[in-house]
């Protein structure tokens, strides 16, 4: 992994008066696909939405591509794809025309390529976007996010309404018919965890505004462990208790000096039940 090409800085951000991001901080490394994991209403839409420069932070600022988010060149926007949780398309076109219009905005756009994820993905290439069911409308802006070859980016619940072929089908595609010479970036947020321990290099739990976790996941699945302690006292590496504080469970780091070994290792569900509680 090469140096950060995402980060987020001490960001803050009110909503109403209310604390939606606290303090975050994420850095990115070139390459990596991170897991965005959290409940609904934890900041994740807000956090995404500050890393491609829609939402303006309170405070701290954040960077893609060493530019500032909220004043990308031309150059970081010909390499950022970005999916919204709600669809963004123009109701009266469809994704034909879709196609021609994003098209000619980028550069690397990829007519041949977009025509052909299209199929893959089952997309209804003329029907107005309007008339399109919620599923189609996130296919169709998969599909645009990725029609240049983007070098980053960033996905806010992609597939939430594609069934499971069709989300196979997308994450390949993530991978695939890519420029192997430039590393792609991807940050995606997803309730779908069976799908994203699939993919994921690294994985951040958020949780009221603030990330509690992050690290890269083949990391995590090796080292912690819910581990079981007979006395109140918090072991070695321990991160916190657990939801069943009764049966003197706990979530520990092995990797720290003197944690107890043993315990049961954590799938991406079982951690996120266990960080959400």
């Amino acid at each position: 992994m090469n140096d950060a090409i995402i980060s987020a800085n001490h960001v803050r951000h009110l909503y109403k008066s209310k604390a939606v991001l606290e303090q975050v901080n994420l850095q990115v490394p070139e390459g990596a696909v991170l897991g965005l994991v959290g409940r609904n209403g934890a900041g994740k839409s807000t956090l995404l939405r500050c890393l491609v420069g829609l939402t303006v932070p309170d405070k701290g600022f954040c960077q893609l591509g060493g530019c500032m988010s909220t004043d990308l060149s031309d150059e970081m926007r010909e390499r950022l794809g970005y999916v919204a949780q709600t669809p963004d398309l123009f109701d009266w076109l469809t994704a034909e025309q879709h196609f021609e219009r994003i098209g000619s905005l980028y550069a690397q756009w990829n007519q041949e390529q977009a025509w052909v994820l299209a199929t893959q993905l089952s997309l209804p290439m003329f029907t107005k976007a309007k008339d399109l069911s919620l599923g189609d409308q996130q296919k169709l802006s998969v599909v645009l996010a990725l029609g240049h070859d983007p070098d980053v980016l960033i996905l806010d619940e992609p597939v939430a309404s594609l069934d499971p072929m069709t989300r196979r089908a997308f994450m390949r595609a993530l991978f695939e018919n890519h420029d192997s010479e430039r590393a792609r970036t991807v940050v995606i947020s997803s309730h779908l965890l069976s799908d994203l321990e699939r993919v994921v290099t690294h994985v951040a739990f958020m949780r009221e505004g603030q990330i509690q976790l992050m690290d890269e996941w083949d990391a995590l699945a090796e080292h912690l462990r819910l581990v079981q302690v007979n006395t109140d006292e918090a072991p070695r590496g321990a991160i916190f208790k657990s939801r069943r504080p009764e049966q003197g469970l706990w979530l520990v780091d092995t990797r720290l000096a003197g944690a107890p070994a043993g315990g049961r290792a954590l799938n991406l569900d079982d951690l996120f039940l266990e960080l959400n509680a």
